[in-house]
């Protein structure tokens, strides 16, 4: 789909007007002032005027013309031209959605964490329901997706009722960037493990030295942890003696173990768990961990990579459960490569037989770097309005068995346009999952692909530093990249 623009001579302009064009069609292609109209499949023209504090915006599409209008009240200029691009934006949606007949419930919003911008308008005394009412008028969100983020933010403060005030802690993110093989949507650090048994005990060595190092600045500077949490890849793709000399460091270099709120360890991909490796959880006090099935038809773990069985997942968890693992988190893809409403169905059939504690039900998503990505056609996924029926079926599953969301989040290329959601049952929610959405507190990320996202205690400001994805350039570089981190943290704590 071609779509051209006219009459918006700024470039600022560009990126958020694509990424709506991208909620409506496939592949769209987006051209600004200089293109030629007899191209386009779509031609939009815009009129703006600035008059005093005003903002006049109009946008034309064939016969159909939509007006909106914003104060610009503010002096700064960042701000003054986010409220422009927000009513450009406005017309903009409003145009498409009345051209294709599609409504965005999530209105012009593009980013992925929609409850930040809740918890950001409560925090400041803003009342609920003006606030509300605003996401509704100027983000054109629907009254269904401003009650799940109310519900969502609600059960957050109720979960971390000091959510707010916790910007002098910190939690920890420690990466595990191994698993058995890669997922055909996967793009995070995940490297098989196969074969790599040098490249692992090179990272360890730097995974450690970068545990042993933050944890005496910790110590040092008396920085309280909140969670600490263990990803990837697959954590439990490393044996259960390297498990167990990492949670042994972990325990010796981090301040007050004790205290920590929380520590999870994702053992998602069922086939590197063993009983070896149960029995480490257990001697470290671990027992919130995920065993993600993903799904329960078979073809459809052979169409994406995924090398266990449907039985596996399933004498996993039970396995896990008899071992004293009483948290679990078990995660469900809808829109999988080949599945519909029926596949989907079953799968929740098949959870119901386990109830695991919490579960996370992600939309399918075609992350750029991903080798469905890159392989399109080879990977047929359920179209809009299935993946929305399937959506409905989780939400009232999920209902039914008293589970409530707690966190959600959105992605780029996300079919539908939907959502990721998180569900617990009550007093089961990852406090981490909280932290790292709603972006309170600093996340300090060790190990290889490991994002830190430095949140400063008063302003909130963010900023990011990301170890190497790969191991051979994190083995070269974890010195240099812890020797960072602790440049900033001390920057960020002590102005230093």
């Amino acid at each position: 789909m071609k779509i051209a623009i006219k009459g918006l001579h700024d470039d600022r302009y560009h990126r958020p007007l694509s990424l709506i064009s991208d909620l409506f069609f496939e592949e769209t292609e987006v051209f600004f002032e200089n293109s030629d109209n007899d191209l386009a499949d779509i031609l939009i023209i815009f009129s703006v005027e600035e008059v005093a504090d005003t903002f006049h915006v109009q946008g034309m599409l064939g016969g159909d013309t939509v007006q909106h209008e914003k104060n610009l009240t503010s002096t700064d200029e960042k701000e003054r031209f986010r409220l422009k691009k927000q009513a450009v934006s406005y017309a903009f949606l409003t145009l498409l959605q009345n051209e294709t007949g599609i409504i965005q419930k999530w209105g012009i919003l593009t980013g992925i964490r929609p409850t930040k911008l809740l918890h950001s308008k409560l925090q400041k005394g803003e009342e609920k329901e003006k606030v509300h009412q605003q996401l509704r008028e100027d983000y054109l969100i629907t009254d269904e997706k401003i009650a799940l983020m109310q519900e969502i933010v609600d059960r957050q403060l109720s979960v971390v009722p000091d959510l707010y005030d916790l910007g002098n802690e910190v939690s920890i993110y420690i990466g595990i960037p191994f698993c058995p093989t890669k997922c055909a949507y996967c793009t995070f650090p995940a490297y098989a493990i196969n074969g790599k048994q040098g490249k692992v005990d090179s990272f360890l060595g730097g995974l450690h030295h970068e545990i042993k190092e933050i944890g005496a600045w910790l110590k040092e500077k008396e920085i309280k942890i909140t969670t600490v949490y263990y990803g990837g890849g697959t954590p439990t793709s490393i044996t259960a003696q390297e498990m167990d000399m990492l949670y042994e460091e972990m325990y010796d270099a981090f301040p007050d173990m004790d205290r920590v709120r929380e520590v999870t360890v994702e053992a998602g991909r069922p086939d590197t768990i063993t009983p070896e490796k149960l029995e480490v959880l257990k001697k470290w006090n671990i027992d919130r961990i995920s065993i993600n099935p993903q799904s329960y038809t078979q073809e459809t773990l052979k169409a994406i990579g995924r090398h266990h069985t449907v039985e596996e997942t399933v004498e996993k968890f039970h396995l896990a459960r008899e071992m004293g693992m009483n948290n679990i988190n078990m995660d469900l893809i809808i829109g999988l490569p080949g599945e519909g409403v029926e596949e989907f169905d079953h799968t929740l059939q098949e959870t119901e037989k386990l109830m695991p504690e919490s579960l996370t039900v992600h939309t399918l998503s075609f992350k750029r770097a991903s080798e469905m990505t890159q392989n399109k056609r080879k990977y047929k996924v359920a179209d809009r309005n299935e993946i929305s029926r399937m959506m409905d079926m989780a939400t009232e599953w999920t209902r039914e068995h008293d589970y409530v969301p707690y966190y959600l989040y959105r992605q780029k290329n996300i079919l539908g346009n939907l959502e990721n959601v998180g569900y617990a049952l009550p007093g089961q929610d990852s406090i981490y999952n909280i932290m790292i959405m709603e972006e309170k507190q600093t996340i300090i990320g060790l190990g290889c692909g490991a994002s830190s996202k430095f949140v400063h205690p008063t302003t909130g400001k963010i900023t990011r530093f990301a170890n190497p994805k790969d191991p051979k350039s994190y083995n070269d570089g974890f010195l240099h990249y812890t020797e960072e981190k602790i440049r900033i943290l001390d920057e960020l704590f002590f102005g230093e």
